[in-house]
């Protein structure tokens, strides 16, 4: 199979789709691969380095487009390049499509069949390609909380460990999955007081333990998030359901309950955002204010650490992507019921429920797919 990694173009997005050690591995498989000149700059990998690995330079994206049988990308196509999508061509990536009406639009127009990472499964009920840019984003919020936190970008001017003779920073983390866990276990490393509320009290019981009871957890009632969140200088939004719309858990009347300067990071936002007054922003302005709260909403987080979400990305999606290659997605989705949950859009329908619940859209199950 010819496999194409065009160079990322959403705004500060440095990561890249395949590094030259999993080009390799391709070629060693028996493949091709056409990368982007410059696709792998922002993690340091030059054209040399991909040629070493054995793969062939394309001038530009439309080069790689056009030759393709299995486009290999990080984040969601955009316009432009789901415009060079064709019928009959296969794309693996990110696309959390629930929130974004007119990529479904031009993915179902393109006739491609689209596999998300985000929504392919393993044996215990995880999400394989999602969990190592969750865990990056976790300990990047505490990070890009703290410093929005600075009185300089507008926030309360709170130090979130503290000082002797000063109590730290309250930071609280809604939702107790990867994102949440690494939140707070970066927020604990600060000094930071931390409570999390999940409404799973098994998993509370999994974090009291891990945290040895260095955080608070709490039973996530309305009243229990709206008093945590009301006393809180930072907030983080770590909410998931596969594939579909975030919740929006707070709501524009208890923002205005906040402290003035008080943070909020929204992880969620990729799929649409947990807080009301959310709206994706990037790392050319990350941050905005409404009612006094800064608000931090990044889509694409990782990408601000392209080496090692790059890496640590392509440890987790390499197997997946050779399965594709080797057998072709329609009998790798066959043998891998895992695999063929991350199936969003094939020849014209979405695939995947959540999606088209959200997009009120039409859908076919991915077993019609299958067998279409």
């Amino acid at each position: 199979m010819l496999v194409g990694v065009p160079k990322e173009i959403k705004v500060h997005e440095y990561r890249v789709g395949l590094t030259p050690d999993a080009v390799r591995e391709l070629v060693h498989h028996g493949h091709q691969v056409l990368v982007q000149t410059g696709a792998g700059a922002g993690i340091g990998a030059d054209d040399a380095a991909y040629t070493d690995a054995g793969a062939r330079i394309a001038p530009d994206a439309a080069a790689v487009f056009a030759q393709a049988e299995m486009v290999v990308k990080v984040k969601e196509p955009q316009p432009d390049e789901c415009r060079m999508l064709r019928s009959g061509q296969l794309l693996f990536t990110y696309l959390h499509l629930a929130p974004d009406p007119e990529q479904a639009r031009l993915l179902l127009a393109s006739g491609c069949t689209a596999i998300a990472y985000e929504t392919v499964t393993d044996a215990h009920g995880g999400l394989p390609l999602l969990a190592p840019m969750s865990e990056v984003a976790g300990r990047m919020a505490a990070q890009v909380g703290a410093v929005a936190l600075q009185k300089a970008s507008g926030g309360r001017g709170v130090l979130l460990g503290g000082v002797p003779g000063v109590p730290p920073g309250d930071v609280v983390v809604i939702g107790g999955g990867t994102v949440g866990t690494h939140a707070a276990r970066m927020a604990v490393g600060l000094g930071a007081r931390v409570t999390i509320l999940d409404k799973s009290v098994p998993r509370l019981r999994q974090l009291d333990e891990l945290f040895d009871g260095r955080v608070v957890t709490e039973y996530a009632t309305m009243h229990a998030l709206e008093r945590a969140v009301r006393a809180a200088d930072l907030v983080v939004g770590a909410v998931l359901i596969p594939g579909a719309a975030a919740p929006k858990l707070v709501r524009r009347e208890q923002l205005r309950q906040m402290r003035p300067g008080a943070v909020i990071v929204d992880v969620a936002i990729d799929q649409g955002g947990c807080f009301e007054t959310s709206h994706a922003t990037t790392h050319d302005a990350p941050t905005y204010i409404v009612d006094g709260i800064v608000h931090y909403c990044v889509a694409n987080m990782p990408g601000a650490v392209a080496r090692t979400s790059t890496y640590a990305l392509n440890n987790a999606t390499l197997p997946f992507t050779l399965a594709l290659a080797d057998k072709g997605w329609r009998r790798a989705c066959i043998e891998d019921p895992h695999l063929r949950a991350g199936l969003n859009v094939h020849a014209g329908h979405i695939t995947y429920a959540a999606v088209a619940q959200a997009l009120q859209l039409p859908g076919i199950d991915a077993q019609q797919a299958l067998a279409a």
